[in-house]
């Protein structure tokens, strides 16, 4: 017996459910906007989270390739110099530790820039010794990257030291800054998908509301009137959820080609990703949640008002 009243229970939500979604079918116009302007509200700030996460990859990627260059003053010797690398290879913060003689470093600038003839004429080489060193924390952020930037420009012998990927710093901090500004505008489009349900659906109660007293009339509860809106905003949410994806991916598409070229000619291994997965999951189950919560307030606020007289 307790089966019978199970199976019974769920047909009826099916049932419901089944009905709810042919009611948007018969009304194509309001009802394909209505799911349009759901799924353009999720794909923005979906768009961009994907777009966010691709930049925080990129810039990981480039993180690993943090370096100190450390310049050293004119009159130190090629000598003295290896002598500092040596004292600076004991250095616990140090990783790793490379020596560029001033005339490897000219012979360097010449390959790179083709300016040959006119470096042949220069009354001595004006670049210096250079130290690379390589730190052993690899997250720029963290202060040992200060510190160590500050205790090698004490040294008597460096002119100065500069962290390559400085500029990766300025990059994480628009990053957050990005981060914060997709969570407010997520925040404000899913309160905008509220609204936007939620006035339809009290559109709908509007439109029912001589059926809903006959219901109520004949003993129908609240929570049996409620259903069908309830599964309206459902279908909604889940339909607009997966238009949201679906946009996303065409916009996706349409930008990887250009990103995948522009990485090739920087000589990186970087790719799009996608996370196509993630955002079919996340889409309709945001979309089902903001149907079903806008579809709730509207009946909520309106039902109530609604009595057979």
């Amino acid at each position: 017996m307790p089966m019978f009243k199970l199976d019974n229970y769920l047909l009826r939500h099916a049932q419901v459910a089944l009905t709810s979604l042919g009611e948007l079918w018969r009304q194509p116009l309001s009802s394909t906007m209505t799911i349009l302007v759901i799924g353009i509200a999720l794909s923005l700030p979906a768009g961009l989270f994907v777009l966010l996460k691709n930049v925080e990859q990129l810039s990981g990627e480039w993180q690993q390739a943090s370096r100190i260059s450390v310049f050293l003053k004119a009159e130190v010797s090629d000598s003295h110099g290896q002598q500092l690398v040596d004292q600076l290879t004991n250095w616990p913060a140090i990783n790793n530790i490379e020596f560029q003689s001033a005339a490897a470093s000219l012979a360097e600038f010449r390959q790179l820039s083709g300016l040959g003839e006119v470096i042949d004429t220069l009354p001595h080489n004006p670049l210096p010794a250079v130290i690379i060193i390589e730190p052993a924390e690899q997250d720029i952020s963290s202060h040992s990257h200060q510190d160590l930037l500050e205790r090698l420009q004490q040294l008597a012998e460096v002119e100065q030291a500069q962290l390559d990927l400085q500029w990766l710093l300025r990059l994480q901090q628009l990053r957050q800054t990005g981060e914060r500004g997709i969570a407010v505008l997520a925040a404000l489009l899913s309160l905008s998908v509220l609204l936007v349900i939620g006035n339809t659906i009290r559109l709908a109660i509007l439109n029912r509301q001589s059926e809903i007293k006959v219901i109520k009339l004949v003993g129908g509860t609240n929570t049996f009137v409620r259903r069908p809106f309830l599964y309206t905003g459902f279908w909604y949410g889940l339909i607009g959820g997966l238009i949201a994806w679906i946009t996303v991916l065409i916009g996706l598409a349409i930008i990887s080609g250009p990103i995948n070229k522009l990485a090739l000619l920087y000589e990186s291994q970087f790719s799009l990703q996608w996370l196509a997965g993630q955002l079919l999951i996340f889409l309709p189950a945001a979309g089902i949640l903001l149907g079903t919560g806008g579809a709730w307030l509207a009946v909520s606020r309106h039902l109530d008002a609604i009595e057979p007289s």
